[in-house]
């Protein structure tokens, strides 16, 4: 080859690899960038969740002065922290959890905001004060969080939008409830056709008719999702029915993903964001904002419902697999007392194929994983650095090539010579080139 074009040729692959580095320290950038930015992005939506919104409760002490929960008139138009943080809404060309109904086992619905419509089905109420749809207002916003659709002029959607709930009311007006009246909210669901039951109230006590419904129910291929401890803050004693092992059990986490609460005293399965979320409320379209992990266990009653309208021949045992295999840990020994299996991923849940289900024959379809917003210090910037490492050792190498070998093809690979005026050049010294 002759040296002009062997010149060209390694010029033009110094070029390419200009470019490569170019790209690279791009990519490696976002790498390195993007996770801590992620993360503060997260907090500062946390941080500006409107001060102004009412707050929701698990019960109502005072009903009986005050009468039920009054609807919110306000209504935010930014999309909630806890939406932000876990992207359900990355899988919504998958899968928005159409065909999968979930059963709200609560102090029942109020869909006066129309974010359910149709899809809302009325249950039986084993409890009725004669005090509406939803005096104290709690399960309709935990209905909000699982299937709510969005609405105008706010970015508040609820995680699978087109999902179909089924409200079964097991509370008096102010919220309370014991397991005789959750035992019965839980058949009533599984014999309703739930494949997800959320058991929005609790009961501090347990009893055998509660464990018999809960077994019954997964029996009929129902998962049954239960916050891990009351809403109230302090208390962490174990509640019914999360304390039984058929239970997924679900403790509330903050903007960061760290615990939002010291750790329950029963046992938790996973975490999920349940600090200062927002959904609606009852008697109209204006939002409310709660804490608790009755809230934390309405999110992963709703990613539920998404991957099993993706993958609807999932079992029971199979979706819990699924849900605390694909679950973001940090490493630590599993199930940890706070933790669980860590805090949900929503996106991972339904959109990884597992090894063990490698003989499923189905078309793969690769989404980049939103869900959970890594936190700095993590292996992105040390993978980044790595990139843009080789590409520069890259660039290098083939500049260096681009110097050396034609010179060498000039001179026949012969080594360098220093040529005096003795040469007849009276320019002076030179190194042969």
């Amino acid at each position: 080859m002759r040296a002009g074009a062997v010149r060209r040729t390694l010029t033009a692959a110094a070029v390419c690899g200009v470019f490569a580095v170019c790209g690279a320290s791009g990519v490696s950038g976002l790498l390195a960038a993007a996770a801590p930015a992620r993360a503060d992005t997260v907090r500062a939506l946390a941080d500006g969740e409107p001060d102004s919104l009412p707050g929701m409760t698990q019960t109502l002490p005072d009903v009986r002065q005050s009468g039920c929960r009054k609807g919110s008139d306000r209504v935010s138009g930014r999309v909630p922290w806890a939406q932000a943080y876990l992207r359900a809404d990355a899988v919504w060309p998958l899968t928005e959890g159409e065909g999968v109904l979930v059963a709200v086992v609560g102090s029942g619905v109020d869909d006066a905001a129309g974010v359910l419509g149709e899809r809302m089905l009325a249950g039986p109420r084993f409890h009725d004060a004669g005090q509406g749809a939803d005096c104290v207002g709690h399960g309709t916003f935990v209905a909000g969080l699982i299937a709510a659709k969005r609405g105008p002029g706010t970015g508040f959607a609820g995680m699978a939008p087109r999902a179909r709930i089924l409200a079964v009311t097991v509370t008096d007006a102010a919220g309370n409830t014991d397991a005789e009246l959750l035992a019965k909210g839980i058949r009533a669901a599984a014999d309703g056709g739930a494949r997800v039951i959320d058991v929005a109230a609790v009961s501090p006590a347990a009893g055998d008719s509660l464990a018999e419904a809960v077994t019954y129910a997964t029996a009929k291929g129902a998962l049954i999702v239960a916050p891990a401890a009351a809403d109230t803050p302090g208390n962490r004693a174990p509640v019914y029915p999360a304390a039984y092992p058929e239970v997924l059990a679900v403790a509330d986490s903050g903007p960061g993903g760290a615990p939002a609460r010291p750790a329950p005293a029963g046992r938790v399965d996973l975490v999920a964001p349940g600090d200062s979320v927002l959904s609606t409320g009852p008697s109209g379209p204006g939002h409310f904002t709660a804490s608790g992990p009755s809230f934390a266990a309405a999110e992963v009653a709703g990613a539920a419902a998404l991957v099993l309208g993706y993958r609807p021949g999932l079992s029971v045992g199979q979706l819990v697999h699924r849900l605390k295999t694909t679950a973001y840990h940090p490493g630590t020994a599993l199930p940890d007392a706070h933790l669980g299996y860590g805090s949900l991923d929503p996106v991972a849940a339904t959109t990884t194929v597992l090894p063990e289900e490698g003989e499923l024959r189905e078309r793969v379809v690769v989404l980049q994983r939103l869900a959970m917003p890594a936190e700095p210090g993590d292996g992105g910037a040390r993978t980044a650095y790595a990139v843009t490492g080789a590409a520069c050792v890259t660039v290098l190498a083939a500049a260096g090539l681009a110097c050396v070998v034609p010179r060498g093809l000039r001179r026949g690979w012969r080594p360098g010579r220093y040529e005096g005026s003795d040469t007849g050049h009276d320019a002076g010294t030179r190194w042969d080139r």
